[in-house]
């Protein structure tokens, strides 16, 4: 099996963020590539849209299949974004990790949400998580690259100190990247990169998609994913047409929408 790994890997350098495009179906994800994406991931909320589910309405088995047909759909390398590993203890996100990479990943995202509630794991437990899947990455045959998520300072179970404090710890049991989605501000963001050693993952939503690449640059940010707010873009958009149809009975959104030929040559140029 090829090993996208080591181009995955290559790509997170602190300072010099790369645009991680969360695509969420077959076609999405090969417009990015024939657009210019250099890697691809997954989003858990946007192919739950997809199944005409919530975020957070999928299984393992359902993520890791589709995680394998847009891997299949394009050369670039995907990342994974596996919640909470799909389970509390170390032991399914270290078998989440496998299963993960036998699905053709570069790697996977584990956050220290105790889902399906909106509650962080307690300290102890949420490093032993990313001990359990860091370890399982290092038995793999091929690189893998793990991000580990303090998701407690987007969900408002703790702040940025205990952001940095768990993160230092994800660091220290062997993270590849650090991931704290949405922190208060932009200042809290660069004193995360300041404070840590590996490369640090932005989400770029809501008031941070008012920043520029070269602002997440000086601050020593290496990764920018989307989560699904490319998906929620084209929903904004199925929304808007939709109102415009059903409640005025008009149709003109519809003359803003691309040609398909347009379409159908960027589904083309990738294989």
């Amino acid at each position: 099996m090829h090993d996208p790994g080591p181009a995955f890997r290559a790509l997170h350098q602190k300072g010099k963020p790369f645009v991680l495009c969360n695509a969420w179906d077959l076609g999405s994800a090969k417009v990015l590539a024939a657009l210019g994406a250099q890697a691809l991931a997954t989003s858990s909320s946007a192919f739950a849209f997809t199944l005409g589910a919530p975020d957070g309405g999928t299984t393992r088995d359902q993520a890791l299949a589709h995680a394998e047909a847009l891997v299949a759909a394009t050369p670039l390398p995907v990342s994974g974004d596996f919640e909470n590993g799909f389970g509390d203890d170390p032991d399914t996100c270290a078998e989440t990790v496998r299963l993960a990479a036998e699905a053709g990943l570069a790697g996977i995202s584990i956050e220290d949400t105790a889902l399906p509630g909106s509650g962080a794991y307690a300290f102890d437990l949420a490093v032993e998580r990313i001990a359990a899947a860091v370890a399982a990455a290092r038995a793999l045959p091929r690189d893998f690259v793990l991000v580990a998520r303090a998701d407690g300072i987007l969900q408002g179970s703790y702040d940025t100190d205990e952001a940095l404090r768990r993160l230092k710890a994800f660091e220290a049991a062997g993270a590849d990247c650090l991931y704290a989605p949405l922190p208060p501000s932009f200042e809290d963001l660069e004193r995360i990169c300041r404070e840590t050693t590996a490369p640090v993952n932005a989400l770029v939503s809501g008031p941070f998609a008012s920043y520029t690449r070269e602002d997440f640059a000086r601050i020593g940010v290496a990764r920018l994913s989307l989560g699904g707010s490319l998906a929620r873009v084209t929903h904004r958009a199925l929304i808007e047409a939709a109102e415009e149809m059903l409640e005025e009975g008009s149709f003109s959104l519809l003359k803003n929408s691309v040609s398909g030929a347009k379409v159908d040559a960027m589904l083309k140029s990738v294989t």
